[in-house]
């Protein structure tokens, strides 16, 4: 599948920046790598399907850094996280972070994450309230059929081979404890794409964070799952007549789910301006 060497070609990018700290969380099974950089009120970032810190935050790491204690993770399977026998679950992927903010001794924190890890953010919202200030989900779904049908009817086709001699596999490689695992990688990280899932639209709205929804105008999410999403949590207002929704909204045309993360020139500064902004008064979500 040519379209997923093309996918892991354009969105890898090199990392590099100070050094930070690192450490092994042991959390529910996993021995959860964890990088913190920079001092301040605690973002943790959460990457997308195959992808590492390096990988995906590489640019959004210093932007953010500059004002924030940054705690970037690497999920269950992926980079220097070992894989373990359990399966791939957006409900396990949020426990996780969870758990792993209970071992940091971080009590709140604002949750920054991107296809996958945006999944993982907004359940984590529903699950886990108490430990989340606000969300920023980067072209992410609650409902499997959030997605066009063209993007489910290639996850079947996500095997190992398509990703061969990408950057992906090179990165997985490189820095996985199983280095000769990859084709198992491969299908345990998209199997939990290929099972229906729903987060719940009632329990999305009654979530008490803020998110901000951030998408390209062909970033693979369908358009009324996008309104849907933005509805839910206080969007569709006419603001000037009455206090609007703490939650954002942010399209960006002539963007795709892989250009996205290539354009975090604008997208940092809005996360930055959603993640700073305090409410004058009691506002809807």
């Amino acid at each position: 599948m040519r379209a997923a060497a093309l996918f892991a070609a354009l969105l890898f990018s090199p990392f590099s920046g100070a050094q930070p700290v690192t450490g092994y969380a042991p959390v529910n099974g996993l021995e959860m790598y964890y990088e913190i950089h920079g001092k301040g009120e605690p973002v943790v970032l959460l990457h997308g399907s195959f992808m590492t810190i390096p990988s995906n935050w590489s640019e959004m790491i210093p932007a953010l850094a500059k004002t924030r204690q940054v705690i970037a993770v690497e999920m269950q399977g992926h980079g220097r996280t070992a894989d373990i026998d359990r399966d791939f679950s957006y409900d396990n992927l949020s426990d996780d972070i969870a758990a792993l903010l209970d071992y940091l001794k971080v009590g709140k924190a604002d949750i920054v994450g991107y296809s996958m890890g945006a999944g993982v953010a907004l359940n984590m919202a529903i699950r886990h309230p108490d430990k989340v200030r606000k969300v920023v989900s980067i072209s992410g779904v609650f409902r499997a059929n959030g997605w066009v049908q063209e993007a489910l009817d290639a996850y079947p086709h996500f095997t190992a081979d398509a990703f061969k001699g990408s950057p992906i596999e090179a990165e997985y490689k490189k820095l996985s404890p199983t280095p000769h695992e990859f084709p198992t990688f491969v299908k345990r990280a998209i199997s939990m794409d290929l099972k229906p899932y729903d987060f719940g639209a009632e329990k999305l709205e009654a979530s008490p964070a803020p998110i901000f929804f951030i998408h390209g105008d062909a970033d693979g999410v369908r358009l009324e799952h996008i309104a849907e999403m933005y509805r839910l949590k206080g969007g569709e207002i006419m603001g000037d007549m009455r206090p609007r929704s703490a939650s954002r909204l942010a399209v960006l045309p002539d963007t795709t789910h892989v250009t996205l993360m290539q354009k975090i020139d604008i997208i940092a500064p809005m996360i930055t301006d959603f993640l700073d902004a305090k409410p004058t008064t009691k506002q809807p979500h």
